[in-house]
């Protein structure tokens, strides 16, 4: 219903009307889903392709309309001083609008709740006392479970009314963390708004600390991207590409919980595995190497080897007539190929046709009219198959890099000038593999195959892609990722102090140059939403070393939070840590216990012998179930209300080197939401002491 049709906020009771407004949306939205469910599509498609298509379509709109008992139809109001267009309101009219997750309108298509990404809705995020953007009352709600249960106004033009922190915006931030990742769009902060609304063409880069809202704020563009170009990426798709499927299935519920249910989700190994299976592992030294992006420049060269220039002519018989084309001129044709540097394949695709064409034009100068179905017939003669067979013969991607791999003499001429001999030894397989079946592929190998087949056949490019933990891709996997969206965007997100891979990135220009989007715009986060004052302080200690120059993060709850660090002789560890998980499991909302992974069987006995169920990374919590054992190289990403973490020394004593081990420890500090414990029997070390 139009705004203006409300009653006015002087009614004695405000909490009860904003209530009938949420009961009357519900209804609104439960209209809309069952209008869909009874569309009749039988006189309306041509055939059953199209029928089957328009309902899978239906289909993906009645689930967008489900209505989620716990998620709040709409979060926040606006009062506009003036009338809004209506071309900007969604056909709105008035000056009044209930700012929600999704767009809800009533039986004659008046909208009740305007989608938080339409331009309208844009204020309640950047309005401000300095700017506010025609705004005269912004009104944030609270709920408890699905209910209405407060309101909170700020009156951004009355110069009598102080600025104060909102405590519902507090409250929101500051929420126990139970289940997976929850949506941010009560919550999105001026400079996170600017980053989710920054448009399609261009790439971004996120660099920010742990609880800055990284992941989310990418999240939340990819939702605003497909509401303002929603063709477009229908056309061309969206992906999400994150470190493991512990985090994929800990943010994917972000998305549908905003309506947008086609975006796939994959990690790298994911992209790169569609021709091999991963069975092997590779030694660090071998890892980054193989990582390296000089890689690429030795699989082109290997690959160009297979081409042969021509020492014999080609005789084509048509009927009672022999057509000759002499190596000179094929020479030519292959030396052209070659410099337009075109995908192997396409070349190996196109010479046939060229020498074809050659032929037709001996048969016209000859007095024949031949057309391009003789020139078809001509390119599949016996003869030219055989000479492209010799000259330009096609190549199997995973071949080429087992041969790579297991022939030393191979590797070592493409590799000429650009590996050294001990990098060349560290890659060369010890027991060279028989067959692309039987080899033990790592998932480096699996990338290298991934770039040799784009060398052979272009890969398909997606509309927009979101990069995750980009921090610690290889050169390599960064190629990989780029191809998907070459003729696309990419937001790409990470910490350059959170790198834990051998092969971490050193600069976003250094890896945005290997994504091939030099020219993306880098932006920094440094407004820390998730962790404490006290404990983000404590684990920024250790940035000097890990990664010196970057801003440390300044946390804007008001809660400092709680921090412990408790040392206990070795032979009573595991009681202590059984003993701080029950301290936490005191507190409301989520616990994390982050151990080495060397430590984790061992902790999961203590934890099994002391009565504690536990989960695993990525599975959700329940009020039976809350507390969580984390292995260190799978905490990334992941947020505890409560983190209790075991042995610190053992964390950076299990990477290769000690600034590795360092930042996988500054990540594991940083996974708490309310409280940290730290207890340790080794030395802690120097920076925390």
């Amino acid at each position: 219903m139009p705004a203006h049709e409300f009653e006015s906020d002087t009614t004695t009771d405000p909490l009860a009307h904003e209530r009938a407004h949420l009961a009357a949306s519900r209804a609104a939205l439960r209209a809309m889903r069952e209008d869909a469910q009874n569309l009749d599509i039988r006189d309306v498609t041509a055939n059953w392709v199209n029928a089957a298509v328009l309902q899978a379509q239906i289909d993906e709109r009645i689930k967008s309309l489900a209505d989620l008992a716990h998620t709040p139809l709409f979060f926040g109001r606006l009062d506009y001083l003036h009338v809004v267009g209506a071309e900007e309101a969604e056909g709105a009219e008035g000056e009044q609008f209930y700012i929600g997750r999704r767009h809800v309108h009533d039986a004659v298509g008046d909208p009740m709740v305007i989608d938080w990404r339409a331009p309208v809705s844009q204020p309640f995020y950047r309005a401000s006392r300095k700017d506010p953007l025609d705004v005269g009352r912004r009104r944030r709600f609270g709920y408890t479970g699905g209910d209405l249960t407060a309101y909170e106004d700020e009156h951004l033009t009355d110069p009598a009314e102080a600025e104060q922190t909102s405590k519902l915006l507090q409250a929101e931030i500051e929420r126990p963390r139970v289940g997976p990742m929850r949506d941010i769009v009560a919550t999105i902060q001026p400079e996170q708004d600017e980053i989710v609304r920054s448009e399609l063409g261009g790439t971004v880069c996120v660099q920010g600390g742990p609880g800055t809202g990284k992941t989310a704020v990418g999240l939340h563009r990819v939702a605003y991207l497909l509401y303002a170009h929603r063709e477009r990426l229908a056309r061309t798709g969206t992906l999400v590409v994150g470190p493991n499927r512990s985090f994929l299935h800990y943010i994917e519920q972000v998305l549908p919980a905003l309506g947008e249910l086609e975006v796939k989700q994959a990690t790298v190994e994911d992209l790169v595995t569609a021709q091999i299976e991963v069975r092997g592992a590779d030694e660090a030294t071998a890892a980054v190497v193989k990582g390296d992006a000089r890689m690429a420049e030795v699989l082109r060269r290997a690959l160009r080897s297979h081409v042969t220039l021509p020492t014999e002519p080609v005789m084509v018989v048509r009927g009672s007539r022999r057509w000759r084309v002499p190596a000179y001129e094929i020479e030519e044709m292959v030396q052209e190929l070659l410099a337009r540097d075109m995908r192997y394949g396409a070349a190996h695709e196109a010479l046939p046709q060229r020498i074809a064409h050659a032929v037709l034009v001996r048969m016209e100068e000859a007095g024949e009219a031949p057309d391009d179905r003789v020139q078809n017939a001509v390119a599949r003669t016996p003869a030219v198959k055989a000479a492209v067979k010799a000259i330009w013969p096609a190549v199997d991607p995973a071949k080429l890099v087992l041969r790579l791999l297991s022939d030393a003499e191979f590797l070592a001429e493409h590799a000429e000038g650009l590996l050294t001999e001990d990098e060349r030894k560290a890659i060369l397989w010890a027991k060279p593999a028989r067959s692309v079946k039987s080899a033990k592929w790592s998932a480096a190998d699996a990338v290298l195959i991934d770039e040799a087949a784009d060398l052979v056949a272009r890969t398909h490019s997606l509309g927009h892609v979101v990069i995750d933990e980009a921090q610690d891709l290889s050169p390599m996997q960064y190629r990989a990722v780029g191809r998907r969206c070459s003729t696309g965007s990419a937001t790409v997100l990470g910490d350059l102090a959170q790198g834990t891979t051998p092969w971490s990135t050193q600069s976003w220009e250094q890896a945005l140059h290997h994504l091939g989007k030099a020219d993306a715009l880098v932006e920094e986060l440094t407004a820390g939403f998730r962790v404490p004052r006290d404990v983000i302080a404590y684990a920024s200690r250790l940035l000097p070393v890990i990664s010196p120059g970057l801003t440390p993060v300044e946390s804007v709850r008001e809660s400092p939070g709680s921090l412990s660090v408790r040392e206990v002789a070795s032979d009573v560890l595991d009681a202590a840590v059984i003993a701080a998980c029950e301290e936490s499991l005191a507190h409301e909302g989520s616990i994390g216990l982050i151990a080495a992974d060397a430590r984790i069987p061992a902790l999961a006995d203590a934890l099994t012998a002391a009565g504690h169920t536990y989960l695993s990374p990525g599975q959700e919590t329940t009020a039976e179930s809350r507390l969580t054992l984390v292995p260190a190289s799978l905490a990334k990403g992941l947020e505890y209300d409560y983190v209790v973490l075991d042995e610190p020394a053992a964390v950076v004593d299990g990477e290769p080197d000690e600034r590795t081990g360092l930042r996988r420890l500054y990540v594991a500090l940083t996974r708490a939401v309310s409280g940290l414990t730290v207890l340790h029997s080794a030395p802690l070390p120097e920076e925390l002491v």
